[in-house]
């Protein structure tokens, strides 16, 4: 029996995936697995029991990642899960930057007792006109899931679209409409594109992805979208930009002290992904993963370890290791195993940098002693025997 544990509320489709193998335990220190959306897990420690944390979401800033990898412990994120929840928030904001909605709310509201307001409507509208997103020319940073879907909408909604990417996956290049033009300067979609919209993954040197001089390039009352991190942007320079009015608003859906209340800046409190739909698909996908890999060994969507399928095998004899990515530790391994009398029928092995994940399916089953020569090679992180 598995326990795992939540850390936050988690949507109860997704934990229903959690067959009678597993367990629900309030104490993270009995969990061999964790589910977690936006908990912070700097400051926890992990106990030797926890093989995974699975977060219901894509960004994992919240978790140590060099130090599950130092302890042997998987982390799972749900790269597109939330792709569609996300990709109507970027249309939303689009549309609310392109026409003062708010303000026309507003006045609404403000004149919602007086008498002559039907006539009032015909002579303020003007005041609340905007333009029409069709026609227009939109540039996507960024082509993965979330990307993708942007780019597909927006080409229905009439738009002229531009992409970029470097990296951009065969799958993504798949589900793209052939309507949008691919750039590989990331220039001309600064240059040309009346909104541009951010989505790739925060990181160190992804920070200030769009920066004082990507801002400076950029056309004369365009309109900025970044529903991924506050970091890919230099909002300091984004508020020069907004004050000046070379940029005519920047969407934004992580308030800050930065941007919050600033009159050009429309932000949002974090809903990309809340909706009942992302929630529950980021929270299946989440532990269908994590039960997974207690379960089977097998390793996918990892940002810590590389993926690993593996398939059905026989209790006691499967062994998987987490190692550093150095010469001779198959060897080792298959050394260890084989001085034993012990067949191996199955071998995979992973590499990702410095770090490498091997499964090995025996004929017979793997004891303890094994077990205790395995993990004293040098440069083994983690051995299970599942």
């Amino acid at each position: 029996m598995y326990k795992y544990a939540t850390l936050n509320n988690i949507s109860s489709l997704g934990l229903s995936k959690f067959d009678d193998n597993f367990e629900k335990t309030d104490l993270t220190s009995d969990a061999h697995g964790i589910v977690v959306r936006s908990a912070n897990m700097h400051d926890m420690d992990f106990s030797k029991n926890l093989l995974s944390i699975a977060r219901a979401g894509a960004g994992v800033n919240n978790i140590p990642l060099s130090r599950c990898t130092e302890e042997g412990i998987v982390v799972f994120n749900t790269p597109g899960a939330n792709a569609n929840g996300v990709k109507e928030l970027v249309i939303a904001g689009m549309l609310l930057a392109s026409r003062d909605v708010f303000g026309g709310i507003k006045w609404v509201g403000d004149n919602a007792f007086n008498e002559e307001i039907s006539a009032l409507t015909e002579k303020e509208k003007k005041k609340f006109a905007g333009t029409e997103l069709y026609g227009k020319k939109i540039g996507i940073i960024g082509l993965g899931a979330i990307g993708v879907r942007v780019a597909n909408a927006a080409v229905h909604l009439g738009m002229d679209v531009y992409g970029y990417d470097p990296y951009v996956g065969v799958d993504s290049a798949w589900h793209m409409s052939s309507r949008v033009t691919y750039v590989t300067d990331i220039n001309k979609i600064y240059k040309k594109c009346d909104f541009i919209t951010i989505h790739v993954p925060a990181m160190e040197s992804t920070r200030h992805y769009i920066n004082r001089k990507a801002i400076e390039m950029m056309k004369r009352d365009v309109i900025v979208i970044n529903m991924a991190r506050d970091i890919l942007v230099d909002e300091e320079a984004m508020i020069e930009a907004l004050d000046d009015g070379r940029v005519k608003k920047y969407v934004s859906d992580f308030p800050n002290t930065i941007v919050a209340g600033h009159k050009n800046c429309i932000t949002t409190p974090h809903l990309g992904a809340s909706t009942k739909e992302s929630e529950a698909n980021c929270a299946v996908m989440a532990v269908e993963q994590l039960k997974a890999y207690i379960e089977t060994g097998s390793v996918v969507n990892s940002v810590n370890y590389p993926s690993c399928l593996v398939g059905p095998w026989e209790e006691g004899k499967r062994v998987t290791l987490f190692h550093m990515n150095a010469n001779n530790m198959l060897n080792n391994f298959t050394s260890i195993i084989g001085e034993a009398g012990i067949n191996i029928s199955a071998m995979t092995n992973k590499s990702r940098g410095e770090y490498a994940y091997t499964v090995l399916d025996a004929d017979s089953k793997i004891g303890d002693d094994i077990f205790d020569k395995l993990v004293k090679v040098n440069g083994v992180i983690r051995v299970r025997i599942i």
